[in-house]
């Protein structure tokens, strides 16, 4: 066994994974799975950098990440930055800090391409798919604050695209009322519909057997269409409902004031602000699939990029 541990680090949140790897199976033994908000790329798409109390909460939460490893005998480290760090002109300050964070593990953070976070995306949640039956050609998409990943694929990807549309993104653009106005929501959609027309330049939605939804906004939603009553990760994992019940999910999570979803008993704190837009983001992209490929069924992944880089390490 290797124990290697994950970081994902993206617009909204930070996330870690420690984990046993058999290298000859690749099988995957959970050890730690934690997020939290940090909230990184906030104002990024205005500013085009990153806010100095921005970094400060994520090189903090970098730093106890990296006690963590070195408190478990982590033998190997990757840590992966997506949206956020590739949009902003400060960047370099950024991975200095995180450099200096696990500087007993020589971990470089990688700033990846859009189409290499939607390969991690990928690795990460095939695996589980593909052990239940579950049929392809997938299109999975992970739904993240600042982009968001589309990847077509069975064994492994045929096509993918990054388009610069996400909960974060789209909140700060256009969904600024409380709750959202007509107008405000119209205009997401269009930000949101020329995304995916991009994403479609590339991907082929047409035979899609399953659409598959992945990440934090993903999830939440899930959680809000079984109408759980706290988050249970088990619960979400390979569920299959029905397009229209995630879809009247999504609209409900839009309309609703923020001190309405606060009051969702499944809801992390820092989503509240944001679910909003993921769920119409989430909402026209499954509706377009509904179109385009006859999709009535919507899965959800608790695994995701996370999985994919620990994978990625052996």
């Amino acid at each position: 066994m290797t124990r290697v541990a994950a970081i994902d680090c993206g617009t909204n949140s930070i996330r870690l994974l420690i984990a046993d790897i058999d290298p000859e199976s690749g099988s995957l033994t959970d050890l730690v799975r934690r997020m939290e908000i940090v909230r990184l790329g906030y104002g990024v798409d205005k500013t085009g950098v990153i806010a100095p109390e921005a970094m400060d909460r994520t090189l903090a939460q970098a730093r106890e990440y990296a006690a963590q490893c070195a408190e478990l005998g982590v033998e190997r480290v990757r840590f992966v930055a997506t949206s956020a760090s590739r949009d902003a002109r400060n960047a370099r300050d950024f991975v200095v800090g995180v450099q200096d964070a696990f500087a007993a593990f020589g971990v470089v953070p990688e700033v990846v391409t859009g189409h290499e976070e939607a390969s991690l995306s990928f690795q990460g949640a095939t695996g589980d798919l593909r052990a239940e039956g579950i049929p392809g050609p997938y299109l999975m998409v992970d739904l993240g604050g600042g982009s968001t990943e589309f990847v077509r694929g069975t064994d492994d990807v045929e096509h993918a695209r990054s388009v610069d549309v996400g909960c974060v993104r789209m909140t700060e653009r256009h969904l600024r009322s409380d709750p959202p106005t007509a107008g405000e929501i119209a205009a997401a959609v269009v930000d949101i519909e020329a995304a995916i027309d991009q994403a479609a330049e590339v991907v082929d939605f047409r035979g899609i057997s399953t659409l598959v939804g992945l990440a934090g906004s993903v999830t939440s939603i899930t959680a809000h269409a079984l109408r759980l009553a706290e988050y249970d990760p088990s619960k979400i994992h390979l569920s299959q409902l029905p397009a229209a019940q995630v879809m009247e999910a999504c609209t409900s999570l839009l309309l609703m004031t923020r001190a309405e979803r606060a009051a969702l008993p499944f809801l992390h704190a820092g989503r509240v602000d944001v679910i909003g837009a993921g769920g119409l983001v989430w909402r026209t992209i499954i509706q377009r699939l509904q179109r385009e490929a006859g999709i009535t069924v919507v899965v959800t992944s608790e695994h995701d990029i996370l999985d994919g880089i620990a994978l990625s390490i052996i």
